[in-house]
């Protein structure tokens, strides 16, 4: 390929990866290989040909679509590279145009940005002022504002988290030198020490375990800003308890095994090719009902603790919402509602899907920055409170 048009797709790669996509060397050099075997039709041609090779995740759509219009016509290639393209537009997508035009924006620019924090060096102090300033505005600002090196960090974080150390018991018996129970085998064994003169008495009491944690994860379109971080917080909880993971939106899909992946960026690829219904619609209350129908006896035979991770927004609500809800809350040791919503302040249950479902929880609280994240660790690892008796 003659020109300067590799280059181009190679810095536009680079641009691509500072806006937080996965893309490697790899893939710069299939995307050089497929637009020289294809060639430069039009523009729409060009758009699609890269996007097969640098897109493998649906919410990674937006942002390739806002960085090609900013990289393809800012830096003047639309009249110099592809000068016989015809003007076809590719399709605007308005809703999420503005969320990650300021992401793409640093990821081109960031070099002029670092260069000119270089030439002007502040002062120790000031620094270290700024460095604790931003520490709390990025455990206070909402996911869906974050840059894609704000989110970056913050995965960082949720993954350095201090996980709840609850503990519950169970019905198996463990070693306990307090325990009611003689463990006549036990006491044998350390008799043997002694030659049998003497036998000391080996006691065993409830075993105590971190109670299994299960996660209901809406992907639909108005969570979509959020779904990642909480996926990243539930890997980092799956390391040090027994976690299952179900995403829903207009179906239910289990991605426990795509989840237990040790790297957290291959379980997120793994989570998102699983998902074909993410960012779309919201059916809660068949994604409950088959739940409880498919998998309740499943991963609800412990008793665990079922975080459900939803704003709530359901498109048709009916009876079926709340008994489904009932039914979820009868099964579990403890119901835990994660909204983002609660971030504003004006809100109010005001909406059918969530009037419906609040009378079946036992807390609800705020998911959409660290801190909250942080408030729910502290949550889970408090001794829950005490449940409302169930009507008969």
């Amino acid at each position: 390929m003659s020109g300067r048009l590799p280059d181009n797709i190679a810095f536009f790669g680079r641009a691509l990866r500072a806006a937080g996509m996965n893309v490697g060397p790899g893939r710069v050099v299939d995307a050089v290989k497929a637009v020289e075997v294809a060639g430069i039709g039009t523009r729409e041609d060009l758009y699609w040909t890269l996007h097969a090779l640098f897109v493998s995740r649906h919410e990674d759509s937006p942002v390739f679509d806002q960085a090609f219009r900013l990289f393809w016509k800012k830096r003047g290639h639309q009249e110099r590279l592809i000068a016989m393209l015809s003007p076809v537009a590719v399709p605007e997508r308005p809703q999420t145009r503005e969320r990650v035009m300021r992401r793409v924006e640093e990821a081109m620019f960031s070099g002029v940005g670092a260069a000119r924090r270089r030439e002007a060096p502040p002062p120790i102090e000031v620094a270290a002022r700024l460095i604790a300033s931003s520490e709390d505005v990025l455990r206070t600002r909402d996911f869906a504002q974050m840059s894609a090196a704000e989110l970056a960090e913050a995965r960082r974080r949720i993954a350095a988290l201090k996980m709840p150390d609850d503990r519950a018991r169970t019905r198996r018996l463990a070693a306990d030198p307090r325990g009611r129970r003689v463990d006549l085998r036990a006491s044998l064994r350390a008799g043997l020490a002694t030659g049998g003169d003497l036998v000391p008495l080996k006691r065993r009491g409830p075993a105590e375990k971190p109670p299994p944690v299960v996660a209901l994860v809406d992907i639909s379109g108005s969570m979509a800003d959020y779904s990642r971080p909480i996926l990243h917080f539930l890997h980092a909880l799956g390391a040090r308890r027994k976690v299952a993971t179900f995403l829903f939106g207009t179906r239910l899909t289990n991605v426990t095994r795509a989840l237990a992946r040790r790297d957290p960026d291959a379980a997120l690829a793994a989570v998102a090719g699983a998902a074909k219904d993410w960012s779309g619609g919201t059916r809660i209350a068949p994604s409950l009902a088959t739940f409880n129908k498919d998998w309740s006896r499943r991963v609800m035979a412990q008793n665990p603790v079922v975080l459900l991770f939803t704003d709530g927004l359901e498109r048709d609500v009916d009876e079926a919402l709340a008994a489904e809800m009932a039914r979820l809350r009868r099964s579990c040791r403890r119901l835990v509602w994660l909204n983002p919503l609660l971030s504003y302040e004006g809100f109010a249950p005001r909406a059918r899907g969530i009037a419906a479902m609040l009378p079946h929880v036992d807390e609800l609280r705020p998911v959409h920055d660290l801190k909250s994240l942080e408030d729910l660790v502290a949550a889970l690892s408090a001794a829950p409170a005490r449940r409302a008796p169930r009507a008969a």
